[in-house]
């Protein structure tokens, strides 16, 4: 299956995309797959979690194409297509402290705290490293007093600071060079800064594309160090300056932040200025909006014109309590760039003019997130049978958990450095799980008839920009946007294409508009729905309806030259089957016991255009 996948994708960049540039404007680029979210047992959650065997072999293995056997199930398991690139991103916070200690460290087992972890958890049963999880929170939090006496500072004093977590980060970069294969399959070093400050998820996933010999000079920065993102920020400036590494860092679940992910203050309650904008934006280019905890693009609160609103919404935030807040314009993607173009006209620097990128945060070692191919987010919900319970994380049970997601990325060779400058320049993507490809212009110059063009990309390139970038307003022309998606070769049929237009209005408000600029299937209006396939009592849907491709030459009939405004693209699929559906189906229950839809409609998103006056 994976040819099959491989031959229809060097197919769509030969035909539809074309791009055979030799002048300094464009090169040639290529569609690339990666996940730049993936946990092992290096991570202390997914250690006491029970996924003692998951390590960044089986992670890197996995992700190539290879067969491997769960950690998890002991079954073996393998990916539908390989991946081209991925980012091991395991917690910064106490990284490999567990593993290390579970398999005889003296180092690790001489400290106070190793002394009561290997009392209390010595047999690794699956009850006994709960205990530990638990030890380990109430000592990091002082939420409570143990029996043994821990506290954050001996937590910190024996398995975090100085040098403790060096001989991890040195096998973690190890294993990142050793699995590099620069042309086939491309490996960056990273880790997870955590911060979780009350509950709200300000996680970053961080990732050098430099080797092994720059990243071995630091260690990661944790949330240990500091919760705030300025703080890291800061790390990544004085680490640069001293080490000459380059560092990416990804906001990610914001859809659970509470509301801080994309605030209109700063952590330290000041409000945000054209500094923090600038710092943000050499920092974070790009937010993971769609993965295994939700999609956040946006919430039916606050798109209530949006029929495709409600898309795999997670609602429970990172605590035991499981609180479930009202969603808020800090948490979402959409609100969250047009909240940057409203703080843009009052400070003159857009704070949030971010990429849209995709990845899993599977806690398994294996990115797995196929509908008919998924392994969960971690143990708690790696089995079928299991997925009506809870899974640790907030009120949420395994049936939660969405599908998803992976980052297209359109660069000139499969490198560190070629990846690193795509996600830079935001020409990346996300989509919840298929491999759509999806690639989109804007310029001034452009028509129809340039989509009929082998050389279009080289058009495209030197007289516009491509997805990410920007585009000063001209008032005597309208921006023209040139889009291209093609379905997945072993997914669902396409069922339209839409374009998300938001602007700053005379008042400084934020509006949104949702333009279905291609349908399928000879549909004239958005209105009419394009239909279902899909047979729920065996799970099997057929591509009857939708098109393979849909391709458009579009103008916003709209515009006005003197509005900040982004466009992005949004592909949906047509409808196919949830894999909770798959598993009632499989176990012999109504899909209704799950709390979820039958079926869904995977989609990709692509990231914006700006256009400023």
């Amino acid at each position: 299956m994976s040819s099959i996948r491989s031959i229809s994708h060097y197919i769509f960049n030969l035909f539809l995309f074309a791009c055979i540039a030799t002048t300094a404007v464009a090169q040639e680029r290529y569609l690339l797959w990666g996940d730049t979210h993936q946990h092992s047992g290096l991570s202390f959650d997914v250690y006491l979690f029970g996924t003692v065997a998951a390590t960044p072999d089986i992670a890197y293995n996995y992700a190539k194409g290879k067969p491997v056997i769960s950690p998890v199930t002991g079954n073996r398991w393998q990916i539908q297509s390989p991946l081209d690139f991925m980012v091991l991103a395991d917690h910064a916070e106490l990284m490999g402290a567990f593993h290390r200690l579970y398999s005889g460290d003296k180092a690790v087992g001489k400290t106070k705290s190793g002394k009561a972890m290997l009392e209390l958890g010595g047999a690794q049963t699956d009850s006994e490293l709960l205990d530990v999880y638990k030890l380990v929170v109430s000592a990091a939090t002082g939420s409570g007093a143990n029996d043994y006496g821990l506290s954050a500072v001996d937590l910190t004093r024996d398995m975090h600071a100085g040098d403790a977590r060096k001989p991890t980060w040195n096998a973690v970069i190890d294993a990142a060079e050793r699995h590099n294969q620069p042309g086939q399959f491309t490996t960056f070093i990273g880790w997870e800064w955590s911060s979780l400050p009350k509950g709200a998820n300000l996680h970053r996933v961080v990732f050098t594309p430099q080797g092994g010999d720059i990243a071995r000079q630091f260690l990661p920065y944790s949330q240990m160090e500091s919760t705030d993102p300025e703080s890291l920020w800061s790390w990544l400036e004085n680490t640069r300056r001293e080490s000459g590494a380059e560092f990416i860092a990804i906001p990610h679940n914001s859809n659970i932040s509470m509301g801080r992910m994309f605030p209109t203050v700063r952590e330290n309650g000041e409000p945000i200025d054209a500094d923090y904008a600038r710092r943000r934006m050499q920092w974070e280019p790009v937010s993971e909006m769609t993965q295994i905890k939700g999609d956040a693009e946006t919430h039916p609160q606050l798109s209530p014109n949006d029929d495709f609103a409600d898309f795999e919404t997670f609602p429970f935030i990172l605590t035991p309590q499981g609180l479930t807040p009202e969603p808020t314009k800090g948490d979402y993607l959409r609100s969250a760039l047009t909240r940057g173009l409203e703080i843009e006209k009052d400070i003159k620097a857009n704070p949030f003019q971010v990429g849209m990128i995709g990845s899993s945060d599977s806690h398994t070692g294996m990115p797995a997130v196929e509908e008919n191919n998924f392994s969960g987010k971690g143990k708690h919900d790696s089995i079928a049978v299991r997925r009506g319970e809870p899974t640790g994380i907030g009120a949420s049970k395994g049936w939660d958990m969405a599908a998803s997601g992976y980052v297209g990325v359109w660069a000139e060779e499969n490198s560190r450095q070629s990846i690193y400058k795509a996600f830079r320049r935001r020409e990346v993507y996300a989509t919840s799980g298929p491999r759509i490809a999806l690639r989109m212009f804007a310029g001034f110059d452009f028509s129809a008839d340039d989509l009929k063009d082998t050389a279009m990309a080289t058009k495209a390139y030197s007289e516009g920009v491509p997805m990410g970038g920007q585009l000063k307003a001209r008032k005597d022309k309208v921006p023209g946007f040139l889009i291209q998606a093609a379905k997945d070769p072993l997914g669902g049929n396409l069922d339209r294409v839409q374009v998300i237009k938001a602007w700053v209005d005379d008042s400084g408000k934020g509006q949104e508009k949702i333009f279905d600029v291609a349908l399928s299937d000879g549909r004239m209006t958005g209105d009419q729905l394009v239909g279902n396939t899909v047979d729920i009592t065996s799970g099997r849907y057929s591509n009857t309806i939708g098109a393979e491709e849909l391709s458009i030459f579009w103008q916003d009939p709209e515009y006005k030259p003197v509005q900040s405004a982004y466009y992005y693209v949004r592909v949906l699929q047509i409808p196919t089957p949830r894999y909770s559906l798959l598993d009632a189906i499989a176990l012999g229950i109504s899909w209704r016991e799950t709390d979820k839809p039958a079926t869904i409609q995977e989609r990709a998103y692509s990231s914006p255009v700006w256009i400023s006056p």
